[in-house]
């Protein structure tokens, strides 16, 4: 079970829905192809949906344009078994290229990216209570600092890229959208003696890093 001060880092799926006005499992993210498992899941979740649509295509071209043209036909029903299977599959990946959001999608990398560091630092507390580590909590401190500081920055990327999607023309405005953390992660980093909670801390600076310049990106479009 996380750690209080952890609970509250993470960022759920409901609040990402609300922040960016997309379910985050509709968002088509090429990322997932690096990893062999999401890249499995997704296949597998994308097939299903094809075969759950399949019988409501089929049906729909066999009664109102086969039947009335042609007439009844197996050959035909099972040639539609085959194709049409694969053109939804097709058609929804296509689809989804399309409407997704690539600057949402690059966010949602990162979300991942701050959950993995969460979660390792969840792993190290679980050690150090077993006694298999020795827990510095100078050092972890830094991190959940580093971390609520990424978060922060997390939420206004995904603010800042939904209200330049919905509204291009407000770029203009003289509201700052981006508050910099990147001095004060860059000090957090500075500070910290050589542990197991340093290279979290690198790991939190790159996402910082990597957030930043993709608003700045969305700040230029």
């Amino acid at each position: 079970m996380l750690q209080p001060d952890l609970l509250g880092l993470e960022i759920s799926k409901g609040e990402l829905r609300h922040l960016s006005g997309f379910d985050p499992d509709d968002i088509f993210r090429p990322s997932i192809f690096k990893n062999r498992q999401k890249r499995l899941n997704f296949f597998i979740n994308e097939l299903i949906v094809a075969l759950a649509l399949t019988p409501i295509v089929i049906g729909f071209i066999y009664a109102f344009i086969i039947l009335p043209i042609i007439g009844s036909s197996i050959k035909l029903a099972i040639l539609l078994l085959i194709v049409v299977p694969t053109l939804v599959f097709l058609g929804r990946w296509l689809w989804r290229r399309k409407v997704s959001p690539q600057s949402l999608a690059k966010l949602l990398d990162e979300v991942d990216e701050y959950h993995k560091l969460i979660e390792a630092i969840d792993i190290n507390d679980q050690l150090a209570s077993s006694g298999n580590l020795q827990s510095n909590l100078e050092d972890r401190e830094k991190v959940i600092a580093a971390l609520k500081l990424i978060r922060e920055d997390l939420v206004r990327a995904l603010k800042t890229e939904r209200i330049l999607r919905d509204n291009k023309k407000l770029i203009a405005q003289k509201h700052e959208l981006l508050i910099d953390n990147l001095s004060n992660l860059q000090a957090l980093q500075a500070s910290s003696e050589a542990s197991e909670y340093a290279q979290l801390l690198n790991q939190s600076l790159q996402i910082a890093l990597d957030v930043q310049d993709q608003i700045r990106k969305l700040r230029k479009m």
